[in-house]
């Protein structure tokens, strides 16, 4: 599990996806904290440059992890900017035999 979890190659199964899901929203509750804590407060202009460092590697993380979901169902990484499309990825079972995105990761 969260093996190159920054690559979009390959293909990850309901579980990890859904850490990932449970670990991109306890994130980006600590960044918009972040973002709460310099709007309140003069000369804050540090922890908004520390906000768009730490919104890069989140949404690379994001795009990659969505996208080997995505790879998984047997379709294209792109399918993931579909609305509602990640949240069905939480329920939706993967192929079950090897697809062109790899072996099957259970």
């Amino acid at each position: 599990m969260f093996r190159n979890p920054f690559s979009f190659k390959g293909r990850i199964r309901r579980l990890e996806y859904g850490i990932s899901f449970i670990i991109m929203v306890i994130v980006n509750t600590i960044m918009q904290g972040i973002l709460n804590v310099a709007g309140s407060s003069n000369g804050s202009e540090g922890l908004i440059i520390l906000y768009f460092i730490l919104l890069i590697p989140y949404c690379w993380f994001s795009l990659a992890q969505g996208a080997k979901r995505c790879h998984d169902r047997g379709n294209s990484g792109w399918y993931q900017i579909i609305p509602f499309y990640g949240f069905w990825m939480l329920f939706a079972d993967g192929e079950k035999e090897t697809n062109e995105y790899g072996e099957c990761p259970k």
